[in-house]
Formats: structure tokens, sequence, C-alpha cells
């Protein structure tokens, strides 16, 4: 790698990978892809096989685009690739004995298929984490309670461990429990809470409930990741809002752990772009789209010991900002965080829809409260099997409100901001199922 990496104003309080200049961050990328390939080429049991039929050698990789020669891997491979006589699958590149975690997929649309790490890989881990801990002003002196689950799930452990390199005291306290959740807030003061935005606007709902003020509370920062809504603008501003601290997005997946982080500007999470390669695809056509298009990210690990994975689909829709950030920090930003999962967009008379869309609305209207579901049952489709609308429910948060006027307002808003029409459902406050995971927004009927 040349020398000259550093942006001479960078801030003292960066790592200094994460202020790079775009070239000699690509360059890096580069040897770092070439060397993992290599070693997939002898020691993957997926991949070296893969690389022969396609009579292809890592001597071809002369530049990132070059990367493009290769096929996506899906969950689909993966999961194929375990059995009953490799229940670990043929993507660990490490001796079993030198694997020291193992995390495994939720089983929603597969049995549960594992993911691994080294000693190493932990450790990289970890420091990631503290990372974007430390560009959220996180660190010595602040009390972090960790309300991500921590039974199978793949979240709450690498934040206790990036927290506590950061120099915070570090609470496991997991998503169960609500009053043990508002009274240790309460009695120890919390300073930074960490959970998916749908459990942090419950427990503020709970916390109003028992007569408390959260925005009275010691939390200063809340940490968001687990589902899209922590980048979404109403969403993040009525969570500020409601606690009185500032709100920051987290992204990331059990097969890369952790790929993006908030800074203090908010302006998008940060890519870890030392740790992946990333590349933003059309979802139908497979290449790259520009900076600002929207599109599926598909990321390659650059350095990861077990079970690294090339050109992975992770399904999930961003637009990349690959400009420096104003906190001094030259990785590309995910403007939005994640839009949504490209399996969860809906297609509206040729109009797409995600979620995050409805989101940003629903919580931008007063009299609504926070959860909201997206309805796919047989009155949104057409005689020819196309969507012709959305149908949505919501609640309203004071029982004397008229619902007909809230569901009129919400559709002209929906009609108005993304072209589509609507049914909308008003309930009564408290109807819809709360979560203390990752709450379901699109229900099908």
């Amino acid at each position: 790698m040349r020398s000259g990496a550093l942006i001479a104003a960078a801030p003292l309080h960066l790592d200094p990978v994460e202020s790079w200049d775009r070239a000699t961050l690509e360059e890096f990328q580069l040897a770092k892809l070439r060397v993992q390939l290599a070693r997939l080429a002898q020691d993957s049991a997926h991949y070296a096989p893969l690389f022969r039929r396609l009579g292809w050698n890592v001597g071809e990789l002369r530049s990132l685009a070059d990367l493009s020669r290769l096929p996506f891997t899906h969950k689909s491979d993966y999961v194929g690739s375990i059995g009953a006589q490799t229940p670990f699958g043929k993507f660990m590149t490490v001796p079993q004995s030198d694997v020291r975690r193992m995390h495994f997929s939720s089983g929603t649309t597969t049995a549960p298929t594992p993911q691994f790490w080294t000693e190493r890989d932990l450790d990289r881990w970890a420091g990631l984490y503290a990372r974007h801990a430390h560009a959220q002003g996180i660190g010595a002196g602040d009390i972090v309670q960790c309300m991500f689950t921590y039974t199978w799930f793949v979240g709450g452990l690498g934040a206790t461990a990036g927290y506590q390199r950061a120099g915070a005291m570090v609470i496991p306290a997991g998503s169960q429990d609500t009053e043990r959740q508002i009274n240790t807030i309460f009695t120890y003061g919390t300073t930074v809470l960490c959970g998916t935005p749908s459990f942090i606007t419950h427990l503020a709902e709970e916390v109003s409930k028992r007569g408390l003020d959260p925005a009275a509370s010691t939390v200063r920062g809340i940490m968001m990741g687990g589902e899209p809504g922590a980048s979404i603008p109403a969403t993040r501003r009525r969570i500020e809002a409601l606690w009185g601290a500032r709100a920051y997005d987290a992204y990331g997946c059990l097969e890369f752990q952790p790929i993006a982080g908030d800074c203090e500007a908010q302006a998008g999470p940060h890519l870890a772009e030392d740790f992946a390669y990333a590349e933003i695809v059309d979802a139908d056509t497979g290449r790259a789209v520009p900076d600002g298009t929207p599109g599926v990210l598909v990321l390659t690990h650059l350095d990861k010991q077990a079970g690294p994975l090339v050109r992975w689909w992770t399904g999930d829709v961003v637009v990349r900002d690959s400009t420096p950030c104003s906190c001094g920090r030259t990785h590309a930003r995910l403007v939005g965080g994640v839009r949504g999962r490209a399996d969860d967009m809906l297609v509206v008379r040729g109009v797409n829809v995600f979620p995050s869309a409805i989101e940003e609305l629903v919580r931008k209207t007063a009299g609504l409260g926070d959860e909201y579901q997206l309805v796919i049952d047989a009155s949104v489709f057409d005689a020819a099997g196309f969507m012709k609308s959305i149908h949505l429910r919501v609640e309203q948060t004071e029982p004397s409100a008229e619902a007909e006027k809230l569901a009129a307002q919400l559709t002209q808003d929906i009609k108005q901001r993304l072209q589509v029409g609507a049914h909308v459902e008003v309930l009564p406050f408290g109807t819809l199922t709360r979560s203390t995971h990752k709450a379901r927004r699109v229900v099908r009927e």
C-alpha cells in the first residue's frame, strides 16, 4: 500500500484506516482480495472447485471491477452445502479446532444455518463495533444497556464485546422483562441503549405507562439495528423526541458482523470498507449501479478467516455515497440505511414500494402510533394477479381521535408521495402485536 494514506486534516479520534483517501483504500482492498481469493482457491470446499469449473484464477484479478467475473453467492448456495455428512457445510476454511464461535441464522425460511469465527475474527468483530461506538461518542464513563437478544441471535454478544472494548460498562440485558429494563435504566443511570427500533419504541411506551418520562432518564444515546428504522427520518425524530437522546443506526447480518454504523453526523452508516468490499448492483441484472442509485448490497470478506464469503448477495437494498463525510471519515455511507429487502419490495402498478417508505409516512402522521402492518391479501390484487394498491393497518394514539380522518390523511399522503392507492385501517392503540426482537411488517393473509 502506498504512503500518504491519511488525509492531512483527519481528526485525531479516528482509526487511521477510516480516513484513508479513496485510491489508497481501493489499493488496500485489491491486495487483500488477492490474498483472500488465493486462500479460498486452496482451502475452500465450496470455492476451490467453483473456481476450477470456471477456469478462474486469482491472477485475473487485476482490478476491483474484475471481481464481477465471479458469480454471486446466495443463501441457497450456503444452505445447499449443509447436509447430514457435512453439518458445518463447505464454507468453513479453517480446522474445526480453530473455531471459537458459532452462531446460527434465525431459521425463518430455512433450517438454521451456522456461521463461524476464529479468535482473530472475534477480535476483528469487537474492534469494528468499538470503532462505531467511538464514532457515536460512546466510551469510558458510559453505561450501555444492550437489549439485543442473546439467545441464538448474533447481535448481542458482538455489541457487548465492542462496547466493552470502547471502554464502556455493559449491561447484557437482552430483550425480555420490560419491567426490569425500566428499573435498570432509572436505578443505575444507563446512558446508552441498544436494541431494535421496534423494541426501543415499545420500551418508551411502557415507561410512559408507568408515569415516567423517557426523556427525563439519563439515556443520551441510542444505537439501533436489526431492522430498518433508525435511518428513516421520521422514525429517528420520533425516537429522539421520546427519549431526549441521539439515535444512531447500525447495520450487520449474520454473515458479516458488523457492516456499517452511524457517526455523530448521522449522515448514513459508514461501511467498514477495510473489512468487506462492497458492490451495489441492480436487483434484476446484477450489474453495478452508480452511487446515488438504489441497488442490492453485495459483500466480500477481505480478511475473515473462518468461512469467508465472496460476492454474498445480502438481499438488502441500499444507496451508497462515497464522498467524504463531515466527520472526517472517508469510508462510504449508506444514505438512508437499509431501504428494505429486495424480496420485501412491493410492485404496485409499476411503482416500487418498500416498507420503510410507508413507515416514514406513518410516523409523520400526528395521531398515529408507531406500529403498522402491510397486509398482502386478495384485496390488493387485480383480476390479472398484479398488485393494484396496498392494505395498511395502523393504530390511533387517542381513543377520541376520528379514525376516518386519520385514514383519509394517510391515504392522501401515500398517494401524493408514493403514487399508489391505499386502503388504511385505523385500529385502537395496542391492537397490533409488539415485538421485542425484529418487527414483522409485511403480513400475508
